[in-house]
């Protein structure tokens, strides 16, 4: 069962308009970085301290923001971090709805063995270098896609349609030479 990319696209606004209605905007790559907090705290107990004001951390990042990013590494069942759960378990339960992946795309997809063959230490080294650059801009720019562009253009930012701008203009030409081969 394939979901029709226009009530796909509705559906998807509608829950944008929600979540920032009765939440806050959208965004993810932060939790990226608590994650990271969450596992450092599990190895070093002194990473995160709760003090009088709330909490602060060794870590310069966690403890920015008056320790907003500490606290939520203390307290991990947030919005924020169980949306990105939540996220990931959609796209499961979305990929058992369309009746899962079959045998071949589980190993390899048809488009990337056209380009650049069977080899799948290489297509998961080109998928970790690839989200890690990502992941990096992400972090350097202060957020992410969904926080840029998608919750920015909801809300009329300005900044929002500049990075959207770019990110497609840049997007849109490293996948035609990535994939020049169709499958």
């Amino acid at each position: 069962m394939l979901l029709n990319w226009k009530i796909g696209g509705v559906l998807l606004g509608l829950v944008f308009f929600l979540a920032v209605l009765l939440v806050k905007p959208i965004g993810v790559s932060t939790q990226f970085v608590i994650l990271d907090g969450i596992i450092g705290d599990a190895v070093n107990a002194e990473l995160v301290t709760k003090t009088d004001d709330g909490f602060t951390s060794t870590n310069a990042y966690l403890a920015k923001s008056g320790g907003k990013y500490a606290k939520s590494v203390a307290n991990p069942l947030n919005y924020s971090f169980v949306f990105v759960l939540a996220m990931m378990a959609g796209a499961f339960l979305s990929t058992l709805a369309r009746g899962g992946l079959s045998a071949q795309e589980r190993t390899m997809p048809a488009l990337w063995r056209a380009n650049y063959g069977d080899s799948a230490a290489k297509r998961y080294a080109v998928a970790f270098i690839g989200g890690f650059v990502v992941l990096y801009g992400a972090r350097l720019a202060g957020g992410c896609t969904s926080g840029h562009m998608m919750s920015g253009m909801m809300q009329t930012a300005l900044s929002g349609y500049i990075f959207a701008a770019g990110a497609f203009a840049t997007g849109v030409p490293v996948a035609m030479m990535m994939y020049r081969k169709e499958a």
